[in-house]
């Protein structure tokens, strides 16, 4: 599996320049991906939720059963970084459950 965030451009969003995200493109929502065939952790054409991929950032790596800050294996680990937990797709989060 792969998570790939869907991010939002703020020079795109905003004509005037950057936004708020100091000119880094700011994440809107948090995806899960089965993995691409022979490839681990690259993010197949699409989600589980049915988006397109193409236009979406692979999440950096974590190790199995590991969110950031958090270590593997303790109760409570999740797919995607807890910092975008409220970003979540809930529908990608129901197809890859949680511990």
């Amino acid at each position: 599996m792969a998570v790939v965030y869907e991010v939002e451009d703020p020079v795109a969003a905003h004509p005037g320049g950057a936004g708020d995200g100091g000119g880094e493109a700011v994440v809107v929502r948090v995806h899960a991906a089965p993995s691409a065939p022979g490839m681990p952790g690259v993010p197949g054409p699409r989600t589980f939720c049915g988006r397109d991929t193409f236009a979406m950032r692979a999440a950096p790596p974590q190790p199995a059963g590991q969110s950031a800050g958090q270590p593997a294996g303790q109760p409570g680990a999740t797919w995607y970084d807890t910092e975008y937990a409220d970003r979540v797709c809930p529908a990608c989060d129901d197809a890859v459950g949680t511990d």
